[in-house]
C-alpha cells in the first residue's frame, strides 16, 4: 500500500468515526481522529458533545505513549486556540506525533490555517486535503456558517406524483408512507433547528419534534410570524425544546405577552418591502444562533419564496405513488408564466424509502 493509499484508508476510518457525532456535536463540527503507528491503529476517537474533549484528545488518550512518532489522521484541521477545551494542535505536539494528515482546513477565523502552521513550526510533517470532499459533505453546515455566517438550509417537501401536498380541504394525513415519515425523523435529528411558517402552524398544528428512541436532543423550532398570529395553544409551545417566534416590529404588544406566557421566545427582525419578514435577515439570525444546519418544513408559499430567493441549499422531495387530481393544494406556490422562469435542479441522490421515492436535489441557476 502506498502512502497515499494508506492516508486515504485511515482518513476514511476517521470520517466514519466523525459521523457518529452527527446528532450530538452541534454547534461544533463532526470530527474523527485515528492515531496510526507502524501501520497499526493505536488510538481513535471522535468529538461527541460540544464542551467536551475533541476527537484528538480521545485518540491521544487511547494511544498513550504509542502516539510518539505516529501519524494522526484528523478530519478537520486541529484547533489552535483556547476555547472550552485546550488547543488540539498543542496536544498533538506534546504527544510528539511525527505527522498529521487532515482532510480539510478549518475556516473558523479562530483557526483558519493556524493549527497546521503551529504543527509545522514544531517540526510536525503536515498533509491536508485527503478525502476533502467527503469531509466537506459531513460538515457542510458548519463550514457554510463559518464562511458566510448563514446555515445550510434543507427544504423538505412531500407530494403525490402530480405535485399535490393536500386535498383542497386541507386533508393531507398521510400522503407519504410510515417509512418516509420515519426518514424525516432521522433527518430532523441531524439538524440544529427546524423552520416553518405561521400558516403551517395554524393549519396543521405540527409538533416538529424528533421522536426516535435514543435521541434526547430536540432541535430548536423556529416560526416565521410577521404579525404574531401563532395560537397560544399551538402544540409545539408546550413540548420539550425551544420554540422561537420571529416577528416584525409592529406586532401587537398584547400578542407578545400572550405568546411569551405560552412559552415562546420572541425575536424582532426587519421586514422587506412587501411587509413580510426579511428572509435574508432570518438566515443571518439563524447563523448567529450557531445553527449549522436548518431543516425547513413550510407551506407552499414560504417554500416558493425561499427557493426563489436562492436561500435553499438542498431540497428533499418525498413523492408518494398516488395521483390526487386537480382539487388539491400545490407543492410550490408561485406564479410563473414561462418555462424559462422555472426553477431547475441537479439530482444528488434518488432512493426508495418504503413505498415512496426520496429525491435529493440541489438548486441551480440555469436550466443547462
Amino acid at each position: 500500500m502506498t502512502e497515499t493509499q494508506s492516508d486515504e484508508f485511515w482518513m476514511a476510518h476517521a470520517l466514519t468515526l466523525a459521523a457518529r457525532g452527527i446528532t450530538t456535536t452541534m454547534p461544533n463540527p463532526r470530527v474523527g481522529c485515528v492515531i496510526v503507528r507502524d501501520g497499526q491503529n493505536v488510538g481513535e476517537g471522535y468529538h461527541v458533545l460540544a464542551g467536551t474533549g475533541h476527537a484528538e484528545v480521545h485518540a491521544l488518550a487511547a494511544a498513550g505513549d504509542r502516539a510518539r512518532g505516529a501519524t494522526a489522521y484528523v478530519t478537520l484541521e486541529p484547533c489552535s486556540h483556547h476555547g472550552r477545551t485546550p488547543p488540539c494542535a498543542e496536544a498533538l505536539i506534546n504527544a510528539k506525533v511525527a505527522r498529521v494528515v487532515c482532510a480539510i482546513e478549518d475556516p473558523n477565523p479562530k483557526v483558519a490555517g493556524r493549527g497546521l502552521a503551529q504543527l509545522e513550526a514544531a517540526g510536525v510533517v503536515v498533509r491536508s486535503g485527503v478525502l476533502s470532499q467527503d469531509a466537506e459533505a459531513l460538515n457542510r453546515g458548519f463550514l457554510k456558517r463559518m464562511r458566510t455566517g448563514q446555515p445550510w438550509l434543507t427544504l423538505k417537501l412531500a407530494s403525490s406524483l402530480d405535485g399535490a401536498t393536500a386535498m383542497a380541504s386541507g386533508e393531507s394525513q398521510w400522503i407519504t408512507s410510515p417509512a418516509a415519515r420515519a426518514d424525516v425523523q432521522c433527518a430532523r435529528s441531524e439538524r440544529c433547528a427546524i423552520l416553518t411558517g405561521v400558516g403551517t402552524v395554524r393549519s396543521d398544528d405540527p409538533s416538529l419534534t424528533v421522536r426516535l428512541e435514543g435521541i434526547d436532543r430536540q432541535p430548536d423550532r423556529v416560526i416565521l410570524d410577521t404579525h404574531l398570529n401563532t395560537p397560544a395553544n399551538a402544540k409545539m409551545l408546550s413540548l420539550p425544546g425551544r420554540t422561537w417566534v420571529l416577528h416584525g416590529n409592529e406586532a401587537p404588544e398584547e400578542r407578545k405577552a400572550v405568546l411569551e406566557e405560552a412559552g415562546a421566545r420572541l425575536v424582532v427582525l426587519p421586514r422587506d418591502a412587501a411587509g413580510h419578514l426579511d428572509l435574508t435577515a432570518v438566515m443571518i439570525w439563524l447563523g448567529q444562533q450557531a445553527y449549522n444546519e436548518v431543516w425547513a418544513e413550510p407551506g407552499a408559499t414560504l417554500a416558493a419564496t425561499l427557493l426563489q430567493m436562492n436561500l435553499v441549499d438542498e431540497l428533499w422531495l418525498y413523492q408518494a405513488p398516488v395521483l390526487l387530481g386537480a382539487a388539491t393544494r400545490p407543492l410550490f406556490s408561485a406564479s410563473l408564466s414561462t418555462l424559462s422562469e422555472g426553477l431547475f435542479f441537479s439530482m444528488v441522490d434518488t432512493r426508495a424509502v418504503g413505498s415512496d421515492l426520496r429525491l435529493q436535489l440541489r438548486p441551480k441557476r440555469h436550466r443547462l
